[in-house]
């Protein structure tokens, strides 16, 4: 498993509304749930890479290491040019993590998730969680579409739902 989900940035989420229920399926309102959901749509509409959101209650060990047995355990390997992005979030732990698969690992530099890590950091220390997931999602979009352009015949490969 070492290796698949190579490329990675994982961080603090300090800060935000204390009275937010940490309970992953009850973190995000309706309205925040459709917000995370139509920028994941957004982002995925010019490139073939393939991005998902995913939320923890708290992490078994590191959240490196625990976000890349759920992106083994939810299939973000299984898109045929391995370019599967995954947004995970432990919400009691206040960490998260933001993992490339080996296809975006072999096309892009050392550092390419900082500027997403960076948004969801400042958004988080507000308590704007929804705000900081869409920002960084419609950004991961934006630099996916560089390296794997949306191609006649794309096909959503994998499910936009958050998962839990």
């Amino acid at each position: 498993m070492a290796g698949e989900a190579v490329s990675a940035a994982a961080a603090r989420a300090e800060g935000g509304n204390s009275m937010r229920i940490a309970y992953p399926m009850f973190f995000f309102s309706g309205k925040e749930k459709k917000q995370i959901l139509e920028a994941i749509q957004k982002a995925e509409q010019d490139t073939s890479g393939e991005i998902r959101v995913h939320l923890e209650y708290k992490t078994k060990g590191p959240v490196y290491g625990h976000a890349q047995k759920i992106f083994q355990k939810i299939g973000m390997t299984k898109t045929r040019q391995r370019n599967g992005v995954l947004i995970f979030l432990a919400t009691h732990d206040k960490k998260f993590a933001v993992l490339g698969d080996v296809g975006i690992n072999e096309k892009v530099p050392e550092g390419f998730w900082s500027d997403a890590v960076g948004i969801m950091q400042e958004h988080f220390k507000k308590g704007k969680f929804a705000e900081g997931i869409s920002e960084a999602v419609l950004r991961i979009g934006e630099k996916l579409k560089v390296c794997f352009p949306c191609q006649a015949g794309d096909e959503n490969e994998l499910h936009n739902g958050i998962s839990y």
